[in-house]
């Protein structure tokens, strides 16, 4: 069987950004709900049978106790924000396996789910649906791939390595030296994609490069700065990289048979019409006669 674990924040953004403006009759936000919907909808359609949505419920994480900076709601649109918790009902309400994350975020319940999915030996493959570098991190060989779904490109981890230069478990590391901004951290000063890359692939993890330039296997322009910039700070870049790593075995998400979809719950033709829906609740009415 082949698992789909989908980025349900990643989703929710783009679908509200790509999709014209939708009011329900109370006059809530609803255009990115409908399009999650149909989106995933086209998923089943496509022959996907065990899916998984995380979508972070609450922006804020435990890792804004560790780092200040890291990224918060501040700024995100309140029509966008207001959408989260009625995409978890709807989904909830289609069928689908859905984790809102509180504590942790989406990507940590993802992390959790590849692991999951991956140990148990009746899955041939897992498709991480999400183009976020954080879950190249979870990446193994070709069975555990990253899919990026708006343009249908699969990343093993040799592509991986081709995209970033280093292996999928270096990521934490190699975001820890060049920062992610997305996250709200800045990464090391001078630390670039290259330099960063080709550090790591020859040493793997930040703990392993040599604290001198001259014990370096490796030639960089600059060595010396960033060889003192490293020592300098290092527990500010294992602190980054903390922030980084995917927390695989915090998120509760059940087992892989928890995931197949069965169709839609009772009462989702009547969501679907408050969504203005309904052909919706009709294309997952026929797919669960389908699927018996």
């Amino acid at each position: 069987m082949r698992v789909h674990l989908v980025d349900g924040t990643y989703e929710l953004f783009r679908h509200f950004f790509a999709v014209p403006s939708k009011r329900a009759a109370d006059g809530r936000e609803i255009g990115a709900v409908r399009g999650v919907l149909g989106s995933l909808a086209g998923l089943l359609e496509e022959g996907a049978t065990h899916v998984g949505v995380a979508t972070d419920h609450v922006i804020e994480s435990f890792r804004n106790e560790l780092y200040p900076g890291y990224k918060t709601g501040a700024g995100v649109d309140p029509d966008l924000l207001a959408q989260f918790e009625p995409l978890e009902e709807a989904l909830a309400a289609a069928g689908f396996a859905v984790w809102p994350m509180v504590e942790y975020e989406a990507d940590d319940a993802l992390a959790a789910a590849a692991a999951a999915a991956a140990a148990d030996p009746r899955v041939e493959d897992v498709w991480i649906c999400t183009p976020d570098k954080d879950l190249a991190q979870c990446v193994s060989g070709a069975r555990v791939v990253m899919c990026d779904r708006r343009t249908r490109a699969l990343l093993d981890a040799a592509g991986v390595r081709a995209k970033f230069g280093v292996d999928p478990a270096s990521i934490p590391d190699y975001l820890a030296l060049v920062g992610d901004s997305a996250d709200g951290f800045p990464g090391l000063p001078g630390f670039g994609p290259k330099s960063a890359a080709t550090l790591l692939a020859r040493y793997g993890r930040l703990e392993r490069v040599p604290a001198r330039a001259s014990a370096w296997d490796v030639k960089l322009r600059g060595a010396e700065t960033l060889a003192a910039t490293l020592a300098a700070r290092r527990e500010e870049a294992l602190l980054y990289r903390r922030l980084a790593t995917l927390v695989a075995d915090g998120p509760a998400v059940g087992r892989v048979d928890d995931w197949r979809w069965r169709g839609p719950r009772v009462g989702f033709a009547d969501l679907a019409a408050r969504l203005d829906a309904a052909p919706l609740a009709e294309r997952l009415a026929r797919l669960a006669t389908a699927r018996g």
